[in-house]
């Protein structure tokens, strides 16, 4: 399909009907990887991502009958708003086929866009083929995600932003899903004739890009933080553009991931999701890459569940060694346990929550064990704290594979 318009084009369409969302310079992150580091937060676009652009440029392309009937979308995040958004603001009615497992929360920021949400299946795979019926039963448009020239040209508009903003990057980093959105930076990046390579990266659970241009078959499966790029089929007008112009498709793990979201909360106080911090793992996992050159990341989208950000700030105060349970082995007699905890404050720990394990067979009948919850300053006052309480005769241990224990 070829396309009919340019990312310039795009820009000009969208006009207001988006946000000219924020590029930043970032002090903290710059020192901490060696490199001139920018942002360019589409976490704080209209609907909380990039999607709107895209979704915006395709609507708009509609025939007035087409309009008329209706558009039908797949998706469980991000696409299923902007298309929901922006037809509810042309007046274009919307249906989005979310799966059964979609979150509440998803379901009912999409509804309340205006669009018509109908679950249906377990899969992504499964609505997009139930999608594909309603178009077939009732006439209406399909308005797909990322393999469309009319949407990847509308992602791409953030480029061209973003290299106005922050002038002669040498390097852009763009997270990929199904490629819509690399594929119009890296368009948008030719037609401004800019010098700025291009890197993507991709959820490791998930490099489908990766093995599509590699020839080989899709492991792609399981559980990922960066839902947002959880795509199992790449776009297949998407792929040529990745392959031409794309440098390196880095793949990032979970723990990677996550350390990124959590490192954007705290070093810039952003509220990003997995997928919009991805860009930021590849460059934390590729330091040396980059280091002493201008980089630029896209930070694609903020819609992050909020049980899923508290558990990873708590999981990141347990990396810092900020938090943590210890396993005490105290002598079962009184005022043991005083002496324990008074080790404890004496060395400045605070006690969260403390438990008493006296009754269990694996422990000794004149011990006991008592499990603490303590937070700290760091991991250097935490070690401080167990050398100390080994040396008063209390022998202890973190304990791993909880709420609190050390992720990694």
């Amino acid at each position: 399909m070829p396309a009919t318009i340019t990312v310039k084009d795009a820009l000009k369409s969208i006009g207001s009907a988006v946000l000219r969302t924020p590029t930043i310079y970032s002090p903290g992150l710059s020192e901490q990887t060696g490199a001139e580091v920018w942002l360019k937060l589409e976490n704080l676009q209209i609907t909380g991502s990039f999607k709107v652009r895209g979704a915006y440029i395709k609507l708009m392309s509609l025939q007035p009958d087409q309009r008329k009937a209706g558009v039908v979308a797949a998706s469980a995040g991000n696409h299923a708003q902007g298309v929901a958004y922006h037809a509810s603001k042309l007046g274009i009615p919307a249906t989005i086929v979310m799966p059964e497992t979609t979150p509440f929360t998803k379901v009912a920021r999409t509804e309340a866009l205006g669009a018509t949400v109908l679950l249906y299946g377990e899969s992504f795979s499964e609505a997009v083929t139930k999608a594909y019926e309603l178009v077939e039963k009732n006439n209406l448009t399909f308005i797909p995600p990322y393999d469309d020239p009319d949407i990847y040209l509308g992602q791409g508009s953030l480029m061209l932003e973003f290299i106005e903003d922050a002038p002669e990057l040498d390097a852009v980093i763009v997270p990929i899903g199904g490629g819509g959105l690399i594929s119009g930076c890296c368009l948008a990046i030719r037609e401004a004739n800019a010098k700025t390579a291009v890197f993507g990266v991709q959820s490791a659970l998930y490099p489908s890009m990766i093995e599509a241009m590699a020839g080989v078959p899709s492991t792609s499966g399981g559980r990922t933080i960066a839902e947002g790029i959880a795509v199992k089929t790449p776009g297949n007008l998407t792929k040529p553009i990745i392959k031409e112009n794309v440098e390196t498709i880095f793949k990032a793990d979970e723990t990677a991931i996550e350390i990124a979201v959590h490192t954007l909360l705290t070093e810039q106080h952003l509220v990003a999701e997995g997928a919009g911090a991805a860009s930021l793992a590849a460059l934390l996992e590729n330091k040396s890459k980059f280091k002493g050159k201008r980089v630029g990341l896209v930070i694609s989208g903020g819609n992050i569940d909020s049980r899923t950000l508290s558990a990873v700030l708590m999981r990141g105060l347990v990396r810092q060694g900020r938090l943590a349970r210890l396993r005490i082995e105290i002598p079962d007699t009184p005022g043991s346990l005083s002496k324990a905890t008074g080790v404890i404050g004496a060395n400045n720990g605070n006690i969260i929550e403390i438990h008493h394990r006296r009754l269990f067979h694996n422990v000794p009948i004149k011990l006991t064990e008592v499990d603490v919850v303590i937070e700290t300053v760091d991991d250097r006052q935490l070690e401080q704290i167990i050398s100390a309480l080994n040396e008063a005769g209390f022998p202890t241990s973190i304990l791993k594979g909880t709420s609190v224990a050390d992720p990694g």
